[in-house]
């Protein structure tokens, strides 16, 4: 059946970007069930059903107007904000690369990370912002301070969690929606003469322990080999001992003797890069290349200021999680607990990646046409 032959809605989606995130998926789920030591129970399945089910939600939030997410932008970010002052009080403490932190809600059928929602509501609430705000004044106080405000307040309560690779992550989306709607070069350069001393302040007194052991693992992983440097060891061995075409599928020991710490969550890259090797890890970089350069294309060929910032937002979200993911488990960035997009299991950071591609699809209907739903 040929695409004319398709509904509409179907017809006209990028396919040479969803067939790769297709088969992206289903090595996700490939690796999860392996993970599981050959069982589609407790990862695959739910990995691939959520895929599905957030993928209808995508193809529906594409079909939103302009306007639509002009007037949720607000009650959007309040929403996730008021979210993020429950965890505070009724959240649940997870276990694992995160544990003694507090960032979920349990609501039964699923738990829900708020602050995952967050990357995606500070893209919105800012491209609205920067919207409504006249060019002049962008370059302005105007233009700085009540956009540190938007960003700097859900940080702060994901810092509380804590969580300090989310709130970097808040931070990020943040910052690059602040440039591309205009502020001064210069503001972001002089930025860094504070950032320099804040640093090894914040180093000593706002991080917790764990999170300082974390950073200077990164240095010297073998100084502590069975502690705070096992987590970067395993992933560099499963990651070097896949080679080329790697182990075969279904035969990695790292993840199947549990050397692995995370080996479905944080570290499925080198899950997956131990039994398919360096072929498969291209493969999902190749992916990832196609999703977020298609994106920013989405981003140029934006009809209005809104638009542009929301694609470019949502696809700088996407790559501040795969290039913290992979430079993690590489041994290149402290083990923050960042999900790898669609190959990592986790309810939430689907649904939050789901959400950014939802976004993207429906910029992309934007720059065709006008929008099915007012």
């Amino acid at each position: 059946m040929s695409l004319m032959n398709l509904p509409a809605v179907f017809a006209r989606q990028p396919w040479i970007v969803l067939i790769p995130l297709f088969a992206l998926v289903g090595l996700g789920g490939a690796v999860l069930y392996s993970a599981a030591g050959g069982s589609l129970h407790p990862y695959a399945q739910s990995h691939v059903l959520r895929f599905g089910l957030f993928l209808v939600m995508a193809f529906v939030i594409s079909m939103f107007s302009r306007n639509f997410f002009r007037i949720m932008a607000y009650p959007t970010y309040a929403l996730i904000l008021m979210l993020l002052v429950l965890v505070e009080l009724v959240g649940a403490v997870g276990i694992g690369v995160g544990s003694g932190s507090q960032r979920w809600l349990d609501l039964g059928f699923m738990t829900l990370q708020p602050s995952e929602l967050m990357k995606p509501g500070i893209v919105l609430v800012l491209a609205k912002f920067y919207e409504t705000l006249p060019a002049p004044l962008t370059r302005s106080w105007r233009g700085l301070v009540p956009a540190c405000i938007l960003i700097g307040i859900p940080a702060v309560f994901v810092l509380i969690q804590p969580d300090l690779g989310t709130a970097l992550a808040i931070c990020f989306g943040g910052v690059v929606i602040m440039f591309l709607a205009g502020l001064p070069i210069s503001w972001f350069f002089g930025a860094t003469v504070p950032l320099i001393a804040i640093v090894p302040a914040a180093f000593f007194f706002v991080l917790h322990d764990y999170q300082r052991k974390r950073v200077l693992t990164l240095f010297d992983p073998e100084a502590d080999p069975q502690g705070d440097g096992y987590h970067i060891i395993q992933s560099k061995i499963a990651i070097g001992s896949g080679g080329v075409f790697g182990k075969g599928f279904g035969n990695g020991s790292q993840s199947h003797l549990q050397y692995l710490p995370e080996a479905h969550t944080d570290f499925v890259f080198a899950t997956m890069a131990e039994e398919w090797g360096m072929v498969g890890g291209l493969f999902v970089i190749a992916v990832f290349a196609i999703i977020l350069g298609w994106g920013l294309r989405v981003a140029a060929k934006a009809p209005d200021r809104f638009s542009s910032l929301l694609a470019a937002g949502m696809s700088t979200t996407i790559f501040f999680y795969v290039a913290i993911n992979l430079m993690m488990v590489m041994g290149m960035a402290p083990v923050v607990g960042i999900p790898l997009p669609w190959m990592s299991h986790g309810g939430t950071s689907m649904l939050t990646n789901m959400i950014c591609l939802g976004v993207l699809l429906a910029v992309n209907r934007w720059n065709r046409g006008p929008s099915s739903f007012t």
